[in-house]
């Protein structure tokens, strides 16, 4: 009897840490080295982040995204929301990024000329029309960024969705549960982590043939309030190298899309085997993947968006102290902490 309950005891303190994610691991990553990337509403979220923290983050890869500050409630109310298929002036979207910067609620908007920018526009999308980001691309010439610096792909036959090298099929243009799909591109598959975080980083070693690491789940709720309405777990991968102390890694932040969270897809597809994981264990990397779930139609986000147009918060989802802006923000400086 005394064995059993020693089992129990045993058991009762495991149950905590062996069901629950951990906190984030304080790496004492490069505070100069922070770049994003995300897929239609994680693509939206990607730009209001980069625009937001502009002094705080060197590159941006937006599949499918669109214009900073284009969301509002009312425009999304419709069937399909007016920043998805519809050019929304670049020169208005660049107008209030400026106001803001003058209001001090986010970055001076400077600081964006100096980022790396990635967008791609699949020529089989029909649920972001090309026309929302040729819109971006001329935000982003209004926002003084070198031509070298802004990498633009439009010419691959995709669907809405990340294309992968490392997961066979769906078809390019077929519309896919996952929202990820391979494509044959000038006669090799294309690869588009590696392409975002080549253009963002200039990569310098290729994938090892068995990862270091595995990724692994952490706790969000430590970072959230209520209104954030981020999913309790969230998932970062941290390469070997970078738990050496003074390895001072580089953070790669990836937003997820619609319907395209862990728990919605109940799958590891997007964090662990999209591909940006063997770029960068290979290259010294750290790779964040935050997490929105799915909510009721009255709580606002049945499809477990990223908030690009208010349904968190009407006014200031866009700002530095916007409530998913924010969590997010506080996930990147653990990581920059020092161990």
């Amino acid at each position: 009897m005394r064995a059993f309950f020693v089992f129990i005891s045993l058991l009762t303190l495991c149950w905590v840490p062996c069901t629950s994610a951990q906190e984030l691991p304080a790496l004492g990553a490069d505070r100069t080295k922070v770049s994003v990337s995300g897929l239609s509403s994680g693509g939206f979220m990607a730009v209001q982040y980069s625009v937001a923290w502009s002094s705080e983050v060197m590159g941006v890869g937006i599949v499918a995204g669109g214009l900073y500050n284009c969301g509002s409630v009312f425009r999304a109310a419709g069937a399909k929301p007016f920043c998805m298929d519809k050019a929304w002036s670049p020169a208005r979207s660049w107008e209030a990024a400026t106001g803001f910067a003058r209001d001090r609620v986010i970055d001076p908007v400077a600081n964006i000329a100096r980022q790396r920018i990635y967008l791609f526009s699949g020529t089989k999308d029909l649920v972001v029309a090309p026309a929302v980001m040729r819109s971006l691309r001329a935000f982003y010439g209004l926002a003084g960024v070198p031509e070298p610096a802004l990498r633009y792909v439009d010419g691959v036959p995709a669907s809405h969705a990340f294309v992968s090298a490392s997961i066979v099929g769906p078809d390019c243009g077929d519309t896919t549960p996952t929202f990820i799909v391979s494509c044959l591109y000038e006669g090799a598959p294309y690869d588009q982590p590696y392409a975002i975080l080549n253009h963002i980083y200039g990569l310098k070693a290729r994938p090892p043939a068995v990862l270091s690491a595995t990724p692994m789940p952490f706790d969000q709720r430590l970072y959230r309030g209520r209104p954030a309405m981020l999913a309790d777990r969230g998932y970062v991968y941290v390469p070997a190298s970078c738990r050496e102390r003074g390895a001072a890694c580089a953070v790669h932040v990836v937003f997820h899309g619609c319907l395209q969270s862990a728990d919605t897809l109940n799958s590891d597809i997007l964090y662990a085997r999209l591909g940006y994981n063997g770029w960068a264990d290979g290259n010294r990397i750290i790779m964040l993947y935050p997490q929105v779930d799915k909510s009721t139609l009255i709580e606002g986000n049945p499809l477990g968006c990223w908030d690009w147009w208010g349904y968190s918060e009407p006014f200031g989802f866009q700002l530095r102290h916007g409530f998913q802006i924010d969590a997010v923000r506080r996930m990147v400086a653990r990581l920059e902490q020092q161990p």
